[in-house]
């Protein structure tokens, strides 16, 4: 991994005040060493480490995520209730689910439009929309 993917990893981590372990740090340095935003999950994230050299278990990459989550770095998008991608782009945005790849993508947010949401049950109010587009090649 290059030290300038451990730069950007460590300074990712500074601005959202997390501690940066070495672990947490080589995590880092694979979601946003190279500035890209990625749509990652666990299983993937922890091969990813592997293939770089780094020892970290999946119940590290699982915690990890989570410390990232709750920081506000990055934000986890649920397809099926079930699969979870954490995404570096943590603006409101939408996003399309490739069925036959199982794959997040980002979707152009300026071509989407929600004209209505119902009205939140009393005692509650609306957090956050998700929007996932699923996607089956022709």
């Amino acid at each position: 991994m290059s030290d300038l993917g451990h730069i950007n990893g460590t300074k990712w981590l500074a601005s959202a005040g997390v501690r940066p372990t070495r672990q947490r740090v080589a995590l880092a340095a694979l979601l946003v060493g190279d500035g890209k935003d990625r749509h990652v999950t666990a299983e993937g994230l922890h091969a990813a480490s592997q293939k770089a050299g780094e020892a970290v278990s999946l119940a590290t990459v699982y915690n990890t995520l989570r410390a990232f989550c709750d920081a506000g770095l990055v934000q986890e998008i649920t397809v099926d209730g079930s699969k979870s991608y954490f995404d570096t782009r943590t603006d409101d945005h939408p996003h399309f689910f490739w069925e036959d790849e199982a794959r997040l993508t980002d979707a152009p947010a300026e071509e989407l439009e929600i004209k209505s949401l119902p009205s939140a049950p009393e005692g509650a109010e609306i957090s956050k929309v998700d929007v996932v587009i699923r996607l089956r090649r022709t």
